[in-house]
């Protein structure tokens, strides 16, 4: 049973996600075009938050809100927040790759208590409560796989490869983490990322160099399917240092010895 938080949470996640599915029909006709559909993917995340930002002003007007889009909003309420991600994973959206979710968090006292992260590509609704488990679709409870050797799991990652530090030392990761494991997946979309971790269909998960609106929705996404979520050190900063690292309490562990271990 949702509570009138998350029922309002995925009214505007799925009125969004509404918008992104008619837009992203469009993209193929536009992946021919002299200009390209870059400019028309941007208008599409923008349309989107505008959506959020209006469904989740209208229900909880004294709530701040925090967008990826730059919209930024502090409220009379004092300990509510929004986290939003309208277009999680914008280029497999700019190239037709149905992988991509809108992503809303409730953040109260500091505290992450509720999520939903919406593709509408592929009709999943992902929704977390704070202590009410993580759901698909309302039917299926989530858990995270219960695999116990880093050599037999699944593990997903992010890398971007520009140059910049940060990636760098995201390739001598990988390089060490590929060895020890079953395979390596790249989504490009964190909250999805997460969200399939939750579901039991990745078994690990790092990445660094993440925003807030990155993290926020799929971390209790994964806390509340039996999972653990750190960033590099083992703490739970993850969701502001932008380091996360995740899985069940094995796969996490033996996974951030390796990672830890990199420098």
């Amino acid at each position: 049973m949702r509570s009138a938080l998350l029922n309002v949470m995925v009214q505007a996640a799925t009125k969004a996600g509404r918008s992104l599915a008619k837009d992203f029909g469009e993209v193929e006709n536009l992946q021919v075009s002299v200009k390209g559909p870059a400019d028309f993917v941007s208008n599409a995340d923008k349309r989107a938050e505008e959506i959020v930002f209006n469904e989740l002003q209208k229900a909880r007007p004294t709530y701040s809100f925090l967008g990826e889009e730059g919209t930024e909003v502090k409220g009379s309420d004092g300990q509510h927040r929004w986290i939003v991600d309208p277009l999680d994973g914008t280029t497999n959206f700019l190239h037709g790759i149905p992988l991509f979710a809108c992503a809303i968090a409730l953040e109260r006292n500091n505290e992450i208590v509720a999520s939903v992260i919406y593709n509408p590509a592929m009709e999943e609704l992902y929704t977390a409560e704070k202590g009410g488990g993580a759901w698909l679709n309302d039917r299926k409870r989530l858990r995270v796989a219960n695999r116990r050797h880093l050599a037999d799991a699944v593990v997903v990652t992010g890398i971007n490869s520009r140059g910049r530090a940060l990636d760098l030392l995201q390739l001598k990761q990988l390089a060490q983490v590929v060895p020890a494991v079953s395979g390596i997946r790249r989504t490009g979309s964190a909250s999805t990322d997460l969200a399939w971790l939750a579901a039991g269909r990745f078994d690990g998960y790092w990445e660094a160099g993440l925003a807030p609106w990155d993290v926020a929705p799929g971390f209790l996404m994964v806390r509340e399917a039996g999972g653990v979520v750190s960033d590099y050190a083992g703490t739970a900063g993850a969701i502001w240092n932008g380091q996360v690292i995740a899985g069940n309490e094995t796969i996490q562990g033996q996974l951030l010895k390796i990672v830890k271990a990199v420098n």
